[in-house]
Parts: structure tokens; sequence; C-alpha cells
């Protein structure tokens, strides 16, 4: 049999943004999972991508740049190659980068690379000793970072989170308030609870009232907004507070209380808040009791404007 010509060898991969060059370079294992790049911008080597594929369709991506290239673009240019190739060539699902929590550019370059925020993993092993890291991660479906819908993407998996609790007034007859007498901390509150993602703090009260005492409200108005300091461990949250209206007799005989959080509801007079709720409920309910005008702007239950 003739000797068969040599194959020629696989063309390594290059990929190209306008001044902005990545060779694929084979001296990284490609059967052992590894796949590097070396970036060369404006003629100068300036850094190194790695791709560390795993079994499941999933690769993680790495990265280490000269510093004083950072702040030029060239970091997040690159990275949004090897993560397209990584999706149109080798059929990826999800591309997922570790960066230290602290480490503002390389955080940075990653988003603008198309990858999103998703959490912290806390303590992790890292050059030195240990540290917070952030997770961020894109899709091979995900919407480019550069389009309406992609940009909104980032921004919703990046901007800051605070809690939104909804909470309700009920009063009786006598003007007294129901407080809710819970399993979990020694002061009573008020019933409500927090808002759950895509639920308006309207929605929120009339659910947990019903959830949690197996009543029925109506909303009538927004009487305060509060917003409420870390307290007791607990990080800062806003308060929607509504009056949700003045309750038969026979309300709290009506109740069907939720067990592993209501121990019992009560009917609670001024002159026992003090001894029953936390100081910021005391401060707001003192506020409200006396207050005839139109919704409240608060902080730690006291007027702020």
């Amino acid at each position: 049999m003739p000797d068969m010509p040599d194959q020629p060898a696989a063309p390594e991969p290059l990929l190209v943004d306008d001044d902005l060059v990545l060779h694929g370079l084979h001296d990284a294992a490609v059967d052992d999972g590894v796949m590097a790049f070396e970036a060369i911008w404006q003629h100068e080597r300036v850094g190194r991508v790695e791709l560390l594929r795993g079994d499941v369709g999933d690769a993680e991506l790495i990265w280490l740049f000269v510093p004083q290239y950072r702040a030029v673009g060239v970091v997040e240019r690159a990275l949004r190659l090897v993560v397209r190739w990584a999706f149109d060539e080798l059929g990826l699902r999800r591309v997922e980068a570790r960066v230290e929590d602290d480490d503002r550019d390389g955080v940075r370059a990653a988003m603008r690379a198309g990858l999103r925020k998703e959490g912290v993993s806390r303590a992790v092993a890292v050059p030195g000793g240990r540290g917070d890291v952030m997770v961020l991660s894109a899709l091979d479906d995900d919407a480019p970072p550069h389009t309406r819908e992609g940009f909104i993407a980032q921004l919703n998996a990046a901007l800051p989170t605070k809690r939104a609790i909804a909470q309700g007034v009920i009063r009786d007859a006598e003007g007294r308030v129901l407080l809710c007498e819970l399993v979990y901390k020694q002061e009573w509150d008020l019933p409500g609870g927090v808002v759950d993602p895509f639920e308006s703090p309207a929605q929120c009260v009339v659910r947990e009232v019903r959830e949690e005492l197996g009543v029925d409200v109506e909303v009538r108005s927004l009487l305060a907004v509060n917003w409420l300091p870390p307290w007791r461990g607990w990080s800062d949250a806003t308060v929607f507070v509504f009056d949700l209206g003045v309750a038969d007799e026979d309300l709290v005989a009506r109740t069907t209380l939720q067990p592993r959080e209501i121990r019992a509801v009560h009917w609670v007079g001024e002159e026992e808040l003090e001894a029953r709720v936390a100081p910021y409920n005391q401060r707001l309910l003192a506020f409200l009791l006396g207050h005839q005008g139109p919704t409240a702007y608060l902080e730690d239950g006291l007027p702020a404007l």
C-alpha cells in the first residue's frame, strides 16, 4: 500500500477584533480540556486567556493581562472573543468565570464581555489565603451585552438589591392595633412580610395576611414608607406600611394562624406598645397614631423630611 500523505495540521484558531488578535496556542493540551490564546494588541503581547472545558458543555474562563492594559478595554474585548468562539465553535452551553470579589477591574471586564453576576462564593482558597470570589457566567443564548436586552440583563444581575417589606395596620373600634406574636423573635410585629420578586407591596401585604392569619383584608391607603437601617444582623430594608382599615370585633376569633410563624395575635393599645414591639416599630406606630396627613416618608420610624 502506498504511503499516505501527511495530513495537514489543524489550523490554530485565530480570533480578530480590529487591532486585537488572539492566537490559539497548542502548547496547552486540548485533549485535556484546555484551550489557550495569546492576546496581541497593536503588535504587542499583552496577555493570555484560557478556557478550561468540563465534560458537560461547560467551561471556566481564566485570564492574565499586563496590568497597564486593563484600562484600555483590551481585556473585555479578548474575553468576548473567546466566549463567542466557545459557543459558536465548541458548542458549549455555559462559560463561567471566578474573580476575586475585590478585583473590580476583573469583575468589570467579565461583565463587559457579557458575563452576568450570579453571586459570591465566600472564603474560597485564593493565592495568599482565602477570600470571597464573584461568580459570573454567560450562556450560549444570552442576549449580547451591546444590545438593549443584554444591557438590561447585566444591570438586573449587577445592581444592588434591597429588601422590601410590606406591613399593614389593622385597628379595632377602640383604636387598638393588631400585632402578631411571632415564633422566631421576642418582639411582636405588624402583620405582613417580605415582598416576593415581581410582587407589588400592596399585593404582598394582602397575601401575607391571608397566608399567616387566614383572613382577607383590603388595602385602603399607604400610610408610610419607612427605611430601616441594619438591625440585629439584618441588612437595611424599606418597609411599606398600609392602612388595612378597622376590623370587625370577631377578627381575632376568625384567624387561622400559620403555626410555624405566628403564635398568637393581640389587640394592643398605645400604652402597651413600648413593652411589646421593637424600638423602630414603637417610633413608627407612635408617629402614625398622631399622623393625619398624606403618606409619610420615615427613616428608622422618624420623619426624615
